[in-house]
């Protein structure tokens, strides 16, 4: 019933996917980024450089772990972090980047990845919405520190709750591990297993791993990722088609050298009109919401980071 045998299969296979070494299945995404920036040691003083385009859960944890927030603007084209801007916003306390792949549509990694081994930074890919996508041939998790996914009830793959880190890194993994069950150096599984095992509290960790319940939803599902993202993508054809004669609606584009996740199909319309548009929209039993609003401008960061409208236009 917790962490135990599907769990590690779920890892394993998980992983394999994206050739990289280690999985580390967790509670949700938000807890696999805030044990994540512990393990990396990243807390007090230090900064993280990221967008506002984002769920708030990207900047909460990076304030949880104790750190501060940096907020790069967006490419108007694809709602993803501007690389071309995040030099200017590093300093001497900038210990990361986390790059979300907005709407399934992966970041411009290698250029990401350029810069954080010039300045000796963790890179943390956000791939909530990125399960299938892929760029330049490069897959989330095979270009940096740590790549970490949702399982939440409206992800691509799902088990309600839930979420995973991948990563290269074998001391970063097994530090993972321990932060996930409270610090402890054996979980239940490993210290009932056959003959009792002592165990230690090596760190000061969280309560958030996967269980096997979980995993069993999620295991047979990674055999379908792959048909799954494709019937999508013809849904999204469609849509583009049909919305490229309509001349006040605009919709991130999909690049040439990418596979997108089409975790969501997002459309632009012009911001005064925009409440309307939806409404009229859900009228017609059209679900439609407003995917993101943007960090900078919700009131508890607008007041204790004292930012302004138009920051980040």
């Amino acid at each position: 019933l917790t962490t135990g045998p599907k769990t590690r299969q779920f890892e394993e296979d998980f992983s394999s996917y994206f050739d990289v070494n280690y999985g580390v299945g967790v509670s949700s995404w938000t807890m696999g980024n805030l044990i994540t920036l512990k393990a990396l040691g990243i807390g007090e003083g230090d900064e993280v450089i990221t967008t506002p385009m984002t769920f708030i859960a990207t900047a909460n944890t990076i304030i949880q772990a104790g750190a501060t927030p940096v907020f790069v603007d967006v490419e108007k084209n694809t709602g993803n972090i501007d690389a071309s801007k995040i030099e200017a916003a590093i300093t001497r306390k900038t210990k990361a980047i986390i790059p979300i792949h907005l709407y399934g549509q992966m970041c411009d990694m290698k250029e990401i990845k350029r810069i954080a081994d010039k300045h000796n930074l963790f890179v943390i890919e956000d791939s909530a919405h990125c399960v299938e996508g892929s760029r330049d041939g490069i897959k989330p998790g095979q270009l940096s520190t740590a790549a970490i996914f949702s399982f939440y009830a409206t992800k691509n793959i799902t088990c309600g709750e839930g979420g995973a880190i991948i990563t290269n890194d074998e001391k970063l993994y097994n530090n993972l591990l321990k932060y996930r069950i409270h610090g402890m150096s054996k979980s239940a599984a490993d210290r009932y297993t056959d003959v009792y095992q002592h165990w230690d509290m090596e760190l000061l960790g969280y309560k958030c791993n996967m269980n096997d319940i979980q995993a069993s939803m999620l295991l047979p599902q990674l055999k379908k990722m792959d048909s799954f993202r494709e019937r999508r993508e013809e849904i999204c054809n469609i849509y583009e088609e049909e919305f490229k004669r309509i001349k006040s609606v605009e919709f991130p584009i999909k690049l040439k050298n990418s596979i997108h996740a089409r975790h969501l199909f997002t459309i632009w319309v012009d911001p005064k009109s925009r409440d309307d548009c939806m409404n009229k929209l859900q009228k017609s039993n059209i679900g439609v919401a407003v995917n993101f609003r943007a960090i900078h401008l919700l009131d508890y960061f607008n007041k204790t980071f004292n930012f302004k409208p138009g920051m980040f236009p």
